[in-house]
């Protein structure tokens, strides 16, 4: 009896010891969510502000240089997924690498793959889809920067080979409580259907906006904070969602763990219980026959 309620003990140890790290999980993944939602918040008027900026020059210098729009995709297309580098997210890389590989079916049969995250890395190599390079996912807000450098200079390489490739994003865009949706965005290039999307950003105030200056240069530093600012809330708003789906499978977890201490407690109190019956019985058994005698 003894070495039995010594190993429920045992593991009623190890699944507080259990209980206590996700507990700890949990707490850092709600705090991480905050710093990602409130920076992809805190985007959304700079990204306004940008559209706006580049809606004033494109009613002024017009839409000729740029291309019609979309027609089906014969080249090679450049796709950037956003995943994650560690586990405990139940389906979140799953969710956001099959949306990325049936997207990519449809668009073209040559294409280049940028994951960001080892775990969505894997997965996409998994279907088949050709890497040609893997980024770390930032551990804070202040490595979201460091990381769209990079992923522009490659993209910017690969423009410089092939000026008809495509780019699109792909990650998984949160909703309400831990629930996230996978999401794409056609970021590249840019054509007159993005041109009158645009243009057509009616100015807020009366006194009308007036470029000043040279208008192609001024055009070509808003498109440079378009890039980064879309690819900046992808990846924050991926972040987040990662996080978030952390956060649901902690409060699973801490809820079997809950559940499973109820178990073995009341087990352990049961054999303690029943021990110590047996002891009684045997002292009384013991005095009564003491006095039989």
């Amino acid at each position: 009896m003894s070495g039995t309620t010594a190993g429920l003990r045992r593991k009623i140890r190890g699944a507080e010891d259990l209980q206590s790290v996700v507990r700890t999980m949990k707490a850092v993944a709600a705090s991480s969510i905050g710093q990602y939602e409130k920076s992809v918040a805190a985007l959304a008027d700079y990204y306004r502000t940008v559209e706006l900026g580049l809606g004033a020059c494109l009613q002024q210098s017009g839409a000729a240089s740029l291309p019609a729009g979309r027609k089906k995709q014969t080249g090679s297309i450049g796709a950037v997924v956003f995943g994650s580098d560690q586990g405990l997210v139940g389906r979140f890389n799953d969710a956001v690498a099959d949306h990325a590989v049936k997207t990519v079916a449809e668009l073209s049969d040559k294409p280049v793959i940028w994951a960001v995250g080892e775990r969505v890395h894997a997965r996409l190599a998994d279907a088949g889809l050709p890497l040609i390079k893997g980024f770390k996912v930032p551990g804070s807000v202040k490595g979201i920067t460091p990381l769209i450098g990079q992923i522009l200079v490659e993209s910017e390489k690969h423009h410089s080979q092939d000026k008809n490739i495509e780019l699109y994003l792909f990650y998984n865009r949160p909703g309400t409580g831990s629930v996230y949706t996978p999401s794409s965005q056609r970021l590249l290039p840019l054509d007159q259907s993005w041109h009158h999307r645009l243009a057509d950003i009616p100015w807020p105030t009366k006194n009308l906006p007036e470029v000043m200056g040279d208008k192609t240069r001024t055009l070509r530093v808003l498109v440079r904070e378009y890039l980064f600012v879309s690819l900046f809330r992808a990846c924050a708003e991926s972040l987040a969602s990662e996080n978030a789906s952390r956060l649901a499978a902690m409060q699973r977890a801490d809820k079997n763990i809950n559940e499973l201490l109820e178990e073995l407690n009341g087990t352990f109190h049961r054999l303690r219980q029943s021990g110590i019956d047996e002891e009684l019985f045997d002292v009384t058994s013991g005095f009564e026959a003491l006095n039989v005698e």
